[in-house]
């Protein structure tokens, strides 16, 4: 009795407001009234829409609502959802003009025994494959083959990329601190290279709490995964329903993860008992089983994976570097997603055969995540200005090179990621100038041809994030699950640029001079590169070509 008393006043009261906002003399529309309510009564704040459509309302404190449809809209189904519950639903609108809907909470244990999703026989993400055009774009993707990266492998193992082990780390009692330390070389330069299963051939690492999550978040894992012997689903990586089972990241105060905490252990998983199911989404009006999670489209989503802290020396922090930047404030209030998730050419997440609705494709997200080896991206994301000038026998080359569209440091991400300008001066002939005055690359661009990528001592910059071994001071530091201290660090944040000039011998017949800068990412230093026989080719981000007559 008390709730129809309560569905009686509402009604009055939507009406009266809908009269008086002159809504319902819109005849190609109708006014659909309701109650948005759970087991213990009405709920206020509610999101209440037409399924598929953009327009919503929100329900007043008595967990009322009035929403304006379409005349023909009879067979629509009214959605609604509040943070904690699943979306409801409420069909058949032609025939009461009235929306009672009924909202159940979702479990919010984490059951460590829980069986990852499976359906007609599918298991793990291929099970999605059959209703979600998203699957074949997270193929594609590096988050499902965080496992199984052959760099990642070689580096968690110590072998060469063709699977030659190196020789396990040595270590010496040094009295003055009364701990073993490393031997110099103690990165595997005399053999392999690095490895942290080299250093710690007893110990598994914090790895798989990013690059292998599912295993990771098992009673007993974390730090004692040894992803050597992964199987299953642990291949897969960061695999769909890892993703759609977080719901929520623990922050602190200044919206960072705890650096003892890294990857799934600042998640907060919600896996069900057996008899119940749950997956978080990005829209608040799909029925089965969902609920809406709005923190799956802000930045902190991919915080604590992008963000790493080994004994108190940060290697690695794209999440903190975005948040440190203008694009994570309100004027600018550009996320992650928003670059790496940008929205597709389609318009539905579930195949239309499949019972997926039309809806508006700026809503729908790729699941491709562009990143590293993505070259449109890299293409966006600098750009170099060259200019020059003639002084007597000498040619002046002044290079900009400007972070115009990252959110982030350029480069980013692990700190043995470089990003190197190059820069020649030809003459007619096609012969190189010779450099009278300014920077050189470094020895870490590599010692050797510079056909093979061996650039150190050309004009140019190398930009990147140097760690030196604690112990043994080797630099840079390939080991930085160690500890390490900070070198030195000449990235380009976000909106920043760095400028450079070069001058050049000009003889008196060389002609028509051609100025050439080219700015490339490369995935680890070269001397690592040569040691674990990764042949990843050099990204080409951007080039500026200038002709002096």
């Amino acid at each position: 009795m008390k709730k129809r008393w309560v569905v009686i006043v509402g009604l009055l009261a939507v009406a009266a407001v809908a009269l008086a906002l002159g809504l319902l003399a819109l005849r190609d529309t109708k006014l659909v009234q309701g109650l948005v309510q759970d087991a213990n009564g009405p709920v206020p704040g509610a999101v209440v829409r037409v399924q598929g459509d953009n327009t919503a309302v929100t329900t007043d404190a008595a967990g009322r609502f009035g929403l304006l449809v379409a005349a023909d809209a009879g067979d629509a189904d009214i959605t609604a959802w509040a943070p904690g519950y699943f979306v409801g639903s409420a069909h058949g609108l032609s025939e009461s003009g009235f929306a009672l809907i009924d909202l159940v909470r979702y479990p919010t244990t984490d059951n460590l025994d829980y069986n990852w999703f499976s359906h007609e026989g599918a298991q793990g993400s291929l099970s999605c494959s059959h209703c979600m055009p998203c699957y074949d774009e997270w193929r594609a993707d590096a988050h499902s083959l965080a496992a199984i990266n052959p760099r990642f492998l070689s580096l968690y193992n110590g072998t060469t990329l063709t699977g030659q082990p190196g020789t396990p780390t040595t270590y010496a009692f040094d009295a003055d601190l009364g701990i073993d330390v490393p031997v110099a070389p103690s990165q595997g330069q005399d053999g392999v290279g690095p490895g942290l299963r080299l250093d710690f051939p007893d110990l598994g690492g914090n790895c798989a709490t990013c690059h292998m999550p599912g295993a990771a978040a098992r009673e007993g894992g974390a730090y004692h995964v040894d992803i050597q012997t992964a199987s299953g689903i642990d291949l897969e990586g960061v695999f769909c329903e890892f993703c759609h089972k977080v719901g929520d990241v623990r922050l602190d105060a200044n919206q960072m993860p705890d650096q003892s905490l890294p990857g799934v252990l600042s998640m907060q998983l919600y896996r069900p008992e057996a008899d119940q199911q749950i997956f978080f989404g990005n829209f608040d009006d799909v029925t089965r089983r969902v609920s809406y999670l709005p923190l799956i489209e802000e930045s902190a989503f991919c915080a604590s994976c992008h963000f790493g802290s080994f004994w108190g020396t940060v290697a690695y922090n794209s999440y903190g570097e975005w948040l440190d930047s203008p694009y994570s404030g309100p004027e600018i209030g550009q996320t992650c997603q928003d670059c790496h998730m940008p929205a597709v050419d389609y318009d539905y997440f579930v195949y239309p055969e499949q019972g997926g609705l039309i809806r508006d494709s700026e809503r729908i997200f790729s699941h491709r995540m562009p990143g590293a080896s993505d070259a449109d991206l890299l293409h966006s994301a600098a750009t170099l200005t060259v200019t020059t000038q003639r002084e007597g026998d000498r040619l002046r080359v002044h290079v900009r090179v400007a972070n115009t569209g990252a959110g982030h440091h350029l480069p980013t991400d692990n700190p043995l990621r470089n990003m190197i300008l190059l820069v020649t001066a030809t003459d007619a002939d096609g012969q190189p100038l010779a450099l009278a005055s300014g920077p050189t690359i470094s020895q870490w661009g590599g010692v050797g041809d510079p056909a093979q990528g061996h650039y150190a001592g050309l004009p140019g910059v190398l930009y990147a994030k140097i760690l030196a071994d604690f112990y043994t001071g080797e630099t840079p530091s390939y080991t930085y699950w160690r500890q390490t201290r900070l070198v030195s660090d000449n990235r380009i944040p976000a909106f920043g640029a760095d400028e450079t000039t070069y001058e050049f011998t000009l003889p008196a017949d060389a002609g028509a001079v051609t100025v050439d800068a080219q700015l490339w990412l490369r995935r680890a230093f070269q001397e690592l590169m040569d040691l674990k026989h990764w042949n990843t080719p050099d990204m080409l981000m951007s080039q500026e070509t200038v002709t002096v007559e």
